[in-house]
């Protein structure tokens, strides 16, 4: 079976150069980045930090100057060749690395049009992005981050989102919630994977952005379901209220 093929576009003045190989990683379970660019006004000293970078993961620079003061036109830019990308290559999905909410629109064209889009950004990035995307990524959540305090480096470098914070968190309890609800048989269980499937339908949920690895980890720390047969591939999930009475 053919893997999809990823188009990368990286906004590379609104991204940490020292993450793209923990984001190629990640993409690698979508599908092939076969088309890698990055967009910037190279002649820039912010950006000398990219150029090893863009050579070592075989990324193409994309040279775009600044036409005014304080503006750059690599947004532009990037949107364009996204387009034209859909219209001439055709990859089935597109993964925007970018923390600019300037790039919403985009999203939605790109999801309107049949692909999947994968959100990459900084923790601060505006939420109509991350939620337009299929899936949006916090990078500060992704791979190792360099940390002074011991038990967040024991953790993999990842600061866990506690329970009672996961618990006053309304969306996301929501969210988990009306999951559980659709993918749950008679009985009220659902396997875990299909509450994932059900998540995808409707967010852009990324559990590693609370600092839990899988699923079944974050439903786990919320303390508001029932979970059986964890460790197995057919570990399940109930919500607790809809069998009371």
């Amino acid at each position: 079976m053919a893997r999809s093929r990823i188009a990368l576009l990286i906004d590379a003045d609104n991204a940490p150069a020292r993450k793209i190989g923990e984001i190629l990683n990640d993409l690698a379970s979508y599908g092939e980045c076969n088309i890698r660019r990055a967009y910037g006004n190279w002649t820039k000293p912010d950006l000398k930090g990219w150029i090893e970078e863009l050579h070592d993961a075989a990324i193409r620079p994309m040279q775009q100057f600044d036409l005014t003061t304080h503006k750059n036109a690599s947004d532009m830019a990037l949107a364009i060749d996204a387009v034209e990308l859909w219209h001439s290559a055709k990859p089935e999905a597109f993964a925007i690395v970018s923390s600019d909410s300037d790039f919403t629109p985009l999203v939605h064209y790109l999801r309107e049009k049949g692909a999947a889009v994968y959100g990459y950004g900084r923790a601060k990035t505006p939420t109509p992005f991350q939620s337009a995307c299929t899936k949006f990524t916090v990078l500060e959540q992704l791979g190792e981050e360099e940390s002074d305090d011991a038990e967040t480096q024991a953790k993999g470098g990842r600061e866990q989102v506690p329970t009672a914070d996961l618990k006053g968190n309304s969306g996301l309890v929501r969210l988990l919630r009306s999951a559980i609800k659709a993918a749950a048989g008679e009985d009220g269980w659902a396997t875990v994977q299909q509450v994932g499937q059900q998540i995808r339908n409707q967010s852009s949920l990324d559990w590693r952005n609370y600092g839990y690895s899988t699923l079944t980890k974050l439903l786990t720390a919320s303390e508001l379901f029932e979970l059986r047969d964890e460790g197995t591939p057919t570990v399940a999930v109930r919500d607790p209220r809809a069998n009371r009475g």
